[in-house]
């Protein structure tokens, strides 16, 4: 039986649906790294139960995250099915606009089919559970597909999406969106000067208004304080630059060209056309063609100048069967005579660099830190309570006996759930107050010093300790509990309180007390 076009795009959405998520849902269970496994678990139950980013809790990463996964645990309940099916969603969205852009751009839809399955391997199964790098990036990438179609298409509604998109990309991470959307604002003037459209233009700022008025009516709903957004989100990530760009050089070959050649690879044929298209007339400069490969080669760096500034393992590996399909949209139009044999060549590096990197990062767990773990040895994580039902438990921490690392941590949270009073837990075990169905009390999304919460030679230390003293007496916070092992190695209070507000004590090997006294700092 010969399936329409039609039937045969349906059909090919239908698997790449089921494929993005399964794929996901099956990488999001295999082992974890607490600090960044569990990076939104406990903000989103925060989110469910009505507290809000920057009003009841310091965080430098955009709330999109923790809103979107509070309605995936209203919608499929708290535990971690429904905690990673939210990264599956997003894998899917970015399997299936990868897809949508293709077809658009009119390329055979088995070869849509193709780049789209092989984007889906390489994106968020790389961490499996929500992760903002990720999701800001994906975001971001599908917002120059929208630069890219209100450029081929004419069509003014993707002038609209465009603001909205980006929009939700910076709200979910600063980085890499603000780059990426900085590149398309700027072809954008680019395009205009050359075909000015005032409708066009008009769509563009209607989406900017439509973003910004829900934008506002959240942050009135949640009462969240502009001037808290500005300090966290804004002004604290600003001061951090100078320490970013310590990861960023020294600018050498080796780390720029060579640690990323498949990357600069895909996009070779694009870059080719370009330059034989202006030598031929230098009109082509104008060319909505050119502006597009403008578009694919800012993104390109602009996602490897983000991963070099992060301290993350390499995710960016995604992009490159997207841009391995752009080449292939390229090669058809400008190389009819090779098509074939040059198409062939494209598909196999495609098909070769997704097994490859698959294989490093994603099956190795390289972005958990669980490149040596043997997965044999990782026990059922129900065992602390069934919201984890079905996660592997090993981590990076005790790779050789998961076991033990379990049974400390069931003795400190047994300790802690005896325990009536106030708290705040001070963990990278971000799920033990989502387990007790307790709110932590806690003043920071995530404690990690220097690259999230200020330290005290930061400018903004002073507006973070106000926050943080401000928390512990509003929610009449007594004794704060600190797991460790803690990534940073960091005393949350040690910077906060005076000596004399605390009493410490150890009470079993990963687990100590601080004892919050009646110091003038606390009171009301």
């Amino acid at each position: 039986m010969v399936l329409t076009e039609k039937k045969k795009t349906i059909f090919y959405v239908v698997l790449l649906f089921i494929f993005s998520i399964f794929i996901n849902q099956y990488h999001g269970y295999q082992g974890i790294n607490p600090i960044d496994s569990f990076f939104s678990f406990n903000s989103g139950y925060d989110v469910l139960i009505g507290k809000f980013p920057f009003k009841d809790y310091w965080t430098i990463t955009g709330p999109f995250i923790d809103l979107i996964q509070a309605f995936f645990f209203k919608l499929f309940g708290v535990s971690w099915f429904s905690y990673v099916l939210h990264a599956s969603f997003f894998n899917f969205i970015i399997t299936i606009s990868t897809f949508y852009i293709f077809y658009k751009l009119k390329l055979n839809s088995h070869y849509c089919f193709l780049y789209a399955l092989l984007v889906s391997i390489l994106a968020y199964p790389s961490a499996g559970t929500p992760y903002v790098d990720h999701q800001s990036s994906y975001l971001s990438i599908i917002g120059i597909y929208c630069f890219i179609l209100a450029l081929n298409t004419n069509l003014r509604i993707y002038w609209l999406f465009l603001p909205i998109i980006f929009g939700i990309a910076f709200l979910t991470k600063q980085a890499p969106a603000s780059h990426i959307f900085l590149i398309s604002i700027f072809l954008s003037a680019i395009y205009f000067v050359f075909n000015f459209d005032l409708n066009k233009i008009i769509f563009g700022i209607i989406g900017s208004v439509i973003f910004l008025l829900v934008f506002f009516i959240v942050f009135y709903i949640g009462k969240i304080s502009l001037n808290s957004f500005f300090h966290q989100y804004i002004l604290f990530p600003l001061s951090l630059g100078g320490e970013r760009l310590e990861f960023l050089f020294p600018l050498e070959f080796k780390r720029i060209i060579l640690r990323f050649k498949l990357l600069h690879l895909s996009l070779l044929i694009p870059i080719i056309v370009s330059i034989r298209e202006i030598i031929k007339n230098y009109k082509y400069l104008k060319d909505k063609e050119f502006l597009i490969t403008l578009s694919l080669i800012g993104s390109s760096f602009a996602l490897i100048v983000h991963q070099l500034m992060t301290i993350n393992g390499i995710f960016v590996f995604f992009i490159i069967p997207i841009f391995f399909g752009f080449s292939h949209i390229y090669c058809l139009r400008h190389f009819k005579k090779n098509s074939r044999y040059i198409s062939i060549l494209l598909i196999l590096l495609s098909v070769i660099s997704t097994i490859y990197y698959g294989n490093k990062y994603i099956i190795s767990r390289h972005f958990m830190d669980l490149d040596k773990a043997n997965m044999k040895k990782a026990i059922p994580a129900e065992i602390f309570d069934e919201k984890l039902k079905g996660l592997k438990w090993i981590t990076f921490w005790n790779l050789d006996n998961p076991q033990k690392e379990i049974s400390k941590l069931k003795e400190a949270i047994d300790i802690i759930k005896k325990d009536s009073r106030k708290k705040t837990i001070v963990t990278d075990y971000q799920f033990i107050s989502v387990i007790l169905s307790v709110y932590d009390n806690s003043p920071s999304k995530v404690w990690y010093t220097s690259h999230v919460n200020p330290v005290k030679n930061n400018k903004h230390f002073d507006v973070y300790k106000q926050f943080f003293i401000d928390k512990l007496k509003e929610n009449e916070v007594e004794i704060v509990y600190t797991i460790k092992p803690l990534w940073s190695g960091h005393d949350a209070l040690e910077t906060i309180l005076n000596k004399n507000c605390i009493k410490k004590v150890k009470i079993t090997e990963i687990l100590e007390s601080q004892l919050l006294l009646g110091c003038q700092e606390l009171k009301k």
